[in-house]
């Protein structure tokens, strides 16, 4: 078997071919020229699917030049088949309603399939969310058109739910315009509204705008703290926290570290008020969440070294286990970058192994997971299971 060439060296190839000088190529991309030279001889790994889509726009090639050469074409055909589908549901504006006469079994039918997409969100079944998706906003918004006041928390969810898969298979700027909906359907409920921004902070990152992402998540989460009035309800807490650690992260993908450190050190009190194992506005968070969030944000920073020692803590308590299979998976992708910026290919592959066990959909739907293992995989030496899914992904050849 042999391993389809790197990104890096793909990278330099083009450059070459378009007659780019390293300070050039780096200048256009916004990067240092030795960002630019570690990538190309791959020191520094290209993982992020809103950055190798900003090379191959500068190189003028198509993403998947730079991914598997156009040789060995991504078998994600079933993960992002309904993304055509989604974004024809989006396009969708209901401008006039319909109100008036609506099946009475709306309210209880749009309530189950809320319902059943957040289940399935946190399964990690992104296919079957994308399938479901244009018929989960279709009938939210019947009802938020038909009955105001029932359906306008049923919509920001739906919308919200959406928006969060749309970022998992690598659809950011659909994913930017699905959370924007979430917030104009959260019509002045600021715990929903607040809600609505983590999956925007999400999107924003993934097209590279940590700054932003950080902007609006801090202010999602003053709003939020200030609107607790008394004693603050555990829900309002959760969504507090979930923003902080929002937060936190784009700040670190930002350089910001010591912005990062508060941030965490502020979700961490927040969580230990609220402890884990609490479920609202479907955001799973408590001391868990925030011991993994730490671990992510070195990451992000680019301390890999720190994350690995974290790491081993941060799924050695039992609330690990109680996490959703989702939130697992995802992390258990960042533990494997980790360990593979330190040099630790087996690591590597152990973990995104398990991420695979866990959640399957979150390796193969994923743009940067499927870059992770095209390095893992032509780094070697391979764990059981990595190998495997090069093949199934088409990273082989």
């Amino acid at each position: 078997m042999t391993v389809t060439v790197g990104v890096g060296r793909r990278v330099a190839l083009w450059r070459v071919r378009r007659q780019m000088t390293q300070q050039v190529f780096a200048d256009r991309i916004g990067r240092s020229k030795s960002w630019v030279d570690k990538v190309e001889r791959g020191v520094r790994s290209l993982d992020r699917f809103s950055v190798i889509r900003q090379v191959a726009e500068v190189l003028r090639v198509d993403p998947a030049e730079l991914l598997d050469g156009g040789e060995g074409r991504p078998q994600t055909g079933e993960a992002t088949a309904g993304v055509d589908a989604v974004r024809a549901a989006l396009a969708s504006y209901d401008v006039f309603g319909t109100a008036g006469n609506v099946p009475p079994q709306l309210s209880g039918e749009t309530v189950r399939r809320v319902e059943h997409g957040w289940a399935t969100y946190r399964h990690g079944d992104y296919p079957r969310l994308l399938r479901a998706a244009p018929e989960l906003l279709d009938t939210a918004r019947r009802l938020r058109s038909a009955r105001p006041e029932q359906g306008a928390d049923l919509l920001a969810s739906a919308y919200r739910v959406t928006a969060l898969v749309l970022v998992k298979v690598g659809e950011p700027d659909l994913a930017w315009l699905a959370a924007d909906r979430a917030l104009a359907a959260a019509d002045g409920d600021v715990v929903s509204a607040g809600s609505a921004v983590v999956p925007l902070a999400q999107a924003l990152r993934a097209l590279d705008q940590p700054r932003l992402a950080m902007a609006a998540t801090i202010t999602a989460a003053d709003r939020v703290a200030a609107s607790t009035g008394g004693a603050a309800s555990t829900e309002r807490q959760s969504v507090y926290g979930t923003l902080l650690l929002q937060a936190a992260l784009a700040a670190a993908g930002s350089g910001d570290t010591h912005s990062a450190s508060e941030l965490l050190t502020q979700a961490a009190t927040v969580a230990g008020q609220v402890g884990d194992g609490q479920d609202y506005r479907t955001s799973t968070f408590g001391p868990a969440a925030v011991e993994l969030a730490h671990v992510v944000a070195a990451v992000e920073s680019g301390d890999a070294h720190q994350a690995v020692r974290r790491h081993d803590t941060a799924t050695s308590r039992q609330p690990w286990q109680g996490l959703p299979a989702e939130h697992r998976a995802a992390y258990l992708l960042d533990a494997a970058r980790a360990h593979l910026d330190t040099g630790d290919t087996a690591g590597a592959g152990r973990w995104l192994v398990d991420a695979d066990r866990v959640a399957p959909a979150e390796i193969r739907a994923r743009p940067s997971a499927r870059t992770l293992v095209a390095e893992i995989a032509r780094t070697g030496p391979q764990a059981a299971g990595v190998a495997r899914l090069a093949t199934a992904l088409g990273l082989t050849r």
